[in-house]
């Protein structure tokens, strides 16, 4: 803002003391001005004090500065000279001091390392840099160490340390796993600030061997890796909970120091069970709210910006529910030195004073020392106008030698401060800025302000005066800035004319001529008035305005001090503005502002809209078609159309569509050519060459189109050569000899005129050949014959008529036809990775060869045989389409311990070229699959037999099968583990020495030389020499499943007339098992509405017995095929068969009951000599008696509850009697009450499953894989 002279008489002291502080020369900003003034040298751009390297890259030290005359620069290095033309790898920069040391070329950063100052100097003083410390980056890598495993109890606390490699600047630390994906951290596994990973205590899922901190160096972008580190967890029961304990920091108390204007950042990591919660607080005070954010789960406080009041101590407090701990940290925040007056640049005229001020503050206070042109003030060369008082520099009477630049250095133990400002003397005859001859214009009335910006040194004083040989003004009408500019407070129109500006000092004068011209202001001289408008009318205001005839007005309309609504109902006109259908959202203020160059004026008026009268209903309809269709301004291109509206039947007309007729191509055919709002009845209309048209207007409405007007008269257009040549030109050979070339025609009025042709014309590429054209009829496409094969050409298509040719088209590449490639792909190489995967390389074929696009190399590969078998099949060939120039691929799925052959083709777009020669190669052997069955039969008091069948797929060849077993006790707990390795010629076993009626559990699997398969399992029971009461079980579960249905079958053991039911869902989902209730006692259900092509898990269970059900099955539903079980509970035949059977046993009863009735006895202990009890007898699959007490339907491991306790078997009583022997016709298919207790479908043979999915305790066989 400028500063008037004028001062009033009661202040006059206040001002002669801002005299004596503000007595230097302000510098106007103008560019010429500072071009031709001497100035002393002023750093403006350098490297910062701490400057890390990339060892890598070329260093660069910024040292840029400005001054008059153009500085010269200089460097020292750890405090001495630095000669940059003695290196040979130290360049400086033209018209600059930054440095350049060559790195890339053969130099060592390592030897660059020191402390550079740059010294910028001129005739005027010397300017320097801050100490610039080089510091070349590093990223060491990690020592090498031994890490052993951590072996961990549940619930203790762990720390996993990183302790990285000490670089430069320090590395970002974070933990990774194998697969490179971040560890996931929370309330009880997190990160430290030192990089170490923290436990809170660990739970079995922490078990992993791939523990690895990684460190990331940013300013080399490289990446260091520790070794990985191992964490196994053993369970202890029960685990024991723990009270929070510190891990970090250490102690009840520590101490902490940051420094002003820092992030202060303080962690506190706890172990305990439950894991612990972190709460901070400050000791006599509160957090800072804006400042302070938690991090890392409230293990770490962060407060930003700190400052000297965020001293104090901090408590950290870790809680659980079985006690808590704290820590105290005391703050110190200390404060390296900041500005409170930073030194600012001084220009003096000769015998002025003035002063420099340095003024800084740190904790502790920083010392103050200055230097004058880099040199310490206390040896520098001696000014007599200069004086040091601590940290202010007063100059008195200076003189021009007295220009210098001087350096403030403020520093405490935490860092320093550097300040360059110089001292300009200058002596300088007055000059004025202000461009000559500058016109102002102001309205009449206004104040008027006429610039005369001056410099000069010593100061120059300013006079004004009007016209030539005007007097100098003075007066109350004028008022005098200090920047020289010259006020007039009203100006009036006899203020007009040229005013003169004069600055002088004692080194000269100069003046400059400016003009004033005043002008009248804008006026409404005709205002808008207050309306009220019925709805649906009309309304219209005025805005007549008078203003100065050299001025240009721009009116605008606003409603309610916004924009009016981008509505065509809004008709702004050069004096007023009309509203057309008045709404009642258009009820509101409307403002008229008329603005020229130097003054707006405005007027307002309200728009009030009320309701019309009622009036009949009105009756709305399409517009009548326009009328009176005339053709006016008739040109080559372009033609004028105007017709008459015709009614609108109550509703506005939006918009007319002109359509348009080709009489001479086309007739009778109507076409769009354009539209035009409703308001407008003319239109200037784009035509083409060589059209007869005739023209015709439909008007449209909210209700619709009119009928079509009647035609105008028809306008033909002269003929013309074509505009515009055919698109999408192609070249694309389809036989290997010819070039077939194709374009898109021009459509209807394109030919511009008659006879249109197309000049087609190609040309081999890259061969020194002459065009060949050819002229075709109005055609689509042309074949070249007999060129070479797949070659490139250049095509262009011209259309011409009979008045010329077109524009000269673009060119197109395209090829001659393709033919199938030459050669085949050479050095075909097989490597195999694995039993299952190799890796094909081939040569590349050469791309003459080709003789096409290369689209890529396919690669043929069968199975010759299996090694373990040497038994041929059908060859199945199988492809591989590998895309582009590819040189190698892999082979997925194949088959371990087989022989395959290949071969590799190139492919182009005509077919594949010959094949390789056939490469041979073999897949070493793998584990073989599980064994095909287990099956154990014939048990005794301490021996059972085991049979089974070799793997479907050995994989190899087998050397031997690994049968492991252990005893289940009465509670359902597993015993010792014995293991027994069989040689891979046997089928069966013969286990002896087992305990009797003992229950154990076996896994079976076979080996190859590579490894062991997959185990089937399987469970049986021995007998013992006496029957015990029968305990319920549900066996032999199985499944016959189609797309949407299964049948569900089993064998029950146990109590009469028990109500079963089937609980079922699909495998491998928590949700709840759904249940359905069988009707009656049967043994069978079918389970309707499953989704195909899913896999269930399905268990039958008894009503009443709590807890008794079998083990699971899984069977997956697919589209309905053939199977090896076959769902005879719905033939007729069987249905027949089971109700003779039923009468049977009815009559039997009978029979029974009157013979027990007539005291009938049965030689009971004879029988049961003779026969021993079934329960007790092996079950064998083709005579159905009882034995083995295991789940023969599928090798299942134990569950709770589904299998009957080794103990519970029923006693012999002599006075029983017994129906055994009255079983012996039907093979023992009746228990003791006569019911029948056969399978109602036959038995689903399910592949063996591995596994222990016993409730209890796992089974020290690693189970991998399970039914899907």
């Amino acid at each position: 803002m400028m500063k008037k002279k004028s001062i009033p008489a009661s202040k006059p002291f206040l001002i002669l003391f801002l005299c004596q502080i503000i007595s230097a020369l302000d510098v106007p900003l103008d560019s010429k001005l500072l071009e031709e003034l001497s100035q002393p040298p002023t750093i403006t751009h350098q490297s910062p004090k701490d400057y890390i390297v990339d060892p890598r890259e070329n260093i660069v030290i910024q040292c840029e500065a400005k001054g008059k005359p153009p500085p010269s620069f200089s460097w020292t290095r750890n405090g001495t000279h630095f000669d940059i033309d003695k290196d040979a790898q130290v360049t400086m920069k033209p018209n600059s001091g930054t440095l350049v040391i060559n790195i890339m070329n053969g130099g060592k950063a390592e030897a660059y390392e020191g402390v550079y100052q740059c010294t910028a100097r001129n005739e005027r003083g010397a300017a320097i840099s801050n100490n610039i410390v080089i510091r070349p980056s590093r990223s060491p890598l990690w020592t090498k160490e031994k890490l052993e495993p951590h072996h961990v109890r549940e619930g203790d606390s762990l720390v996993l340390h990183c302790r990285p490699p000490v670089g430069l600047p320090p590395p970002i630390i974070f933990w990774m796993d194998n697969a490179f994906q971040r560890l996931p951290q929370s309330e009880r596994v997190s990160q430290g600030l030192n990089g170490d990973l923290y436990f809170s205590n660990v739970q079995p899922e922490d078990t992993r061997e791939d523990y690895i901190c990684y460190a990331r160096f940013n300013h080399t972008q490289t990446i260091q890796q520790k070794q990985p580190i191992s964490v196994k967890v053993f369970s202890t029961k029960p685990v024991t909970e723990r009270q929070p304990v510190l891990l970090t920091p250490t102690g009840s108390t520590s101490t902490k120091v940051e420094l002003r204007g820092n992030v202060l950042l303080l962690e506190c990591i706890a172990a305990g069970l439950p894991t612990p919660v972190i709460r901070w607080i400050k000791e006599g005070g509160e957090l800072p709210s804006n400042r302070t954010f938690f991090e890392n789960f409230k293990k770490t406080l962060k407060i930003i910006d700190v400052s000297e009041a965020d001293s104090g101590n901090y408590k950290c407090i870790a809680r659980n529910t079985l006690g808590s701990v704290h820590h105290v940290i005391s703050v110190t925040v200390k404060a390296a030195p900041y500005w409170i007056t930073a030194p600012r640049n001084l220009v003096l005229s000769p015998g002025e004073d003035g002063t420099l001020i340095c003024r800084a503050n740190g904790n502790p206070k920083p010392s103050i020392s200055w230097l004058a042109n880099g040199v310490p003030i206390a040896i520098a060369p001696e000014d007599p106008s200069r004086k040091v008082d601590g940290d202010t520099i007063i100059f008195s009477h200076v003189q021009e030698r007295s220009s210098a630049v001087y350096q403030c250095n403020a520093s405490n133990e935490y860092g320093y401060l550097l300040a360059n400002a110089f001292v300009n003397v200058l002596a300088e005859p007055p000059r004025i800025l202000t461009p000559a001859n500058k016109l102002y214009q102001v309205i009449a009335d206004s104040p008027a302000l006429l610039d005369c910006a001056y410099f000069g040194s010593p100061k120059p004083e300013i006079e004004w005066f009007k016209g030539v040989k005007g007097s100098i003004l003075r007066g109350n009408e004028y008022v005098f800035h200090d920047n020289g500019t010259l006020e007039i407070p009203v100006a009036q129109k006899d203020s007009t004319g040229t005013y003169t500006c004069v600055a002088r000092n004692e080194l000269g004068k100069i003046q400059n001529e400016v003009h004033l011209e005043i002008k009248d202001p804008t006026m409404i001289i005709k205002q808008p008035e207050y309306k009220v408008v019925q709805r649906y009318g009309q309304v219209s205001f005025e805005c007549i305005i008078k203003h100065d005839s050299t001025l240009l007005p721009t009116v605008i309309w606003l409603k309610d001090n916004d924009e009016l609504p981008d509505d065509e109902r809004f008709l702004v006109g050069k004096d007023n503005l009309t509203i057309m259908n008045v709404t009642d959202k258009d009820d509101g203020t409307y403002t008229c502002i008329v603005n020229t160059t130097l003054d707006s004026v405005s007027a307002s008026a309200v728009l009030t809209v009320v309701a019309a009268p009622p009036t009949p209903a009105i009756i709305y309809a399409r517009p009548n078609p326009p009328f009176d269709l005339e053709l006016t301004g008739q040109l080559e291109r372009s033609i004028e159309l105007s017709w008459i509206p015709g009614d609108e039947n109550n509703s506005p007309i939006t918009h007319f569509v002109i359509e348009y007729e080709d009489g001479l191509h086309e007739p009778g055919v109507w076409h769009y050519q354009t539209e035009v709002p409703g308001t407008q009845t003319t239109v200037q209309l784009k035509l083409s060459p060589y059209v007869n048209y005739s023209f015709r207007v439909v008007a449209v409405n909210k209700i619709g189109r009119s009928q079509p007007s009647e035609p105008s008269e028809q306008y033909l257009t002269k003929s013309a050569s074509p505009d515009e040549n055919p698109a999408n030109v192609q070249g694309i050979g389809s036989e290997p000899d010819n070039l077939v070339i194709t374009w898109e025609s021009l459509k209807g009025f394109q030919s511009n005129g008659p006879g249109l042709q197309y000049k087609v014309s190609w040309r081999q590429k890259d061969v020194d050949d002459e065009w060949t054209s050819v002229i075709v009829a109005n055609v689509s496409k042309y074949i070249v014959s007999g060129t070479p094969t797949f070659v490139p050409y250049e095509i262009k298509v011209q259309a011409l008529n009979d008045l010329g040719y077109a524009p000269e088209p673009s060119e197109v590449i395209g090829h001659s036809g393709e033919d199938l490639p030459m050669v085949a792909p050479g050095n075909v190489q097989v490597h195999v990775i694995n039993s299952t995967l190799a890796k094909v390389h081939w040569d590349p074929v050469p791309l003459k060869t080709v003789r096409g696009h290369l689209q890529g190399y396919k690669v043929y590969y069968w199975k010759v045989q299996s090694l373990s078998r040497r038994s041929r099949r059908h060859v199945e060939k199988k492809i591989l389409t590998f895309r582009g120039n590819k040189t190698f691929g892999m082979l997925p799925g194949l088959e371990p311990y087989s022989s395959y052959k290949l071969n590799v083709r190139v492919v182009n777009g005509k077919g594949e070229g010959p094949a390789s020669p056939d490469k041979v190669f073999k897949t070493p052997e793998g584990v073989p699959s599980s064994p095909s069955y287990l099956k154990i039969t014939n048990p005794t008091l301490d021996s059972l037999t085991l049979e089974w069948g070799s793997p479907t797929h050995p994989n190899g060849v087998l050397t031997s099968y690994i049968l492991k077993f252990q005893p289940i006790n009465n509670t359902h707990e597993l015993g010792p583990l014995v293991e027994i390795r069989i040689p891979a010629n046997e089928s069966s076993l013969i286990l002896k020495n087992l305990n009797y009626s003992t229950r154990y559990k076996f896994y079976f699997n076979a080996q190859t030389s590579v490894g062991s398969g997959s185990q089937i399992t399987e469970e049986a029971v021995t007998i013992m020499d006496e029957v015990q009461p029968l305990y319920p079980r549900i066996r032999n579960v199985t499944t016959a499943a189609a797309e949407t249905y299964a049948n569900i079958s089993w064998e029950y053991e146990g109590p009469d007339h028990a109500n079963f039911y089937v609980e079922y869902g699909v495998a491998g989902s928590k949700e709840d098992w759904k249940k359905e209730i069988v009707n009656g006692s049967r043994s069978f259900f079918v389970l309707k509405g499953l989704t195909p092509g899913t896999a269930y898990k399905v268990r039958v269970g008894a009503e009443g017995l709590s807890g008794f059900r079998s083990s699971e099955d899984v069977f997956e539903t697919g589209p309905a095929m053939a199977s090896r079980q076959v769902d005879i509970a719905t033939q007729g035949w069987f249905i027949g068969l089971m109700c003779a059977v039923a009468l049977l046993i009815l009559i039997l009863l009978i029979v029974c009951f009157i013979r027990r009735n007539k005291g009938g006895k049965y030689p009971v202990k004879e029988k049961e000599d003779a026969h021993a009890d079934p329960e007790i007898q092996p079950m064998k699959e083709d005579d159905g008696t009882f034995g083995e007490y295991s789940d023969a339907e599928d090798h299942k491991p134990l569950k709770k509850g589904s299998r009957t306790p080794s103990d519970r078997t029923v006693k012999k009583e002599d006075s029983d009697d017994s129906l055994v022997d009255y079983g012996e016709g039907v093979n023992g298919q009746f228990n003791e009450d006569g019911s029948f207790i056969g399978q109602y479908s036959g038995k689903k043979e399910k592949e063996p499953a591995e596994g222990n999915e016993s409730s209890e305790a796992p089974s020290p066989v690693n189970a991998m894989n399970s039914f899907v």
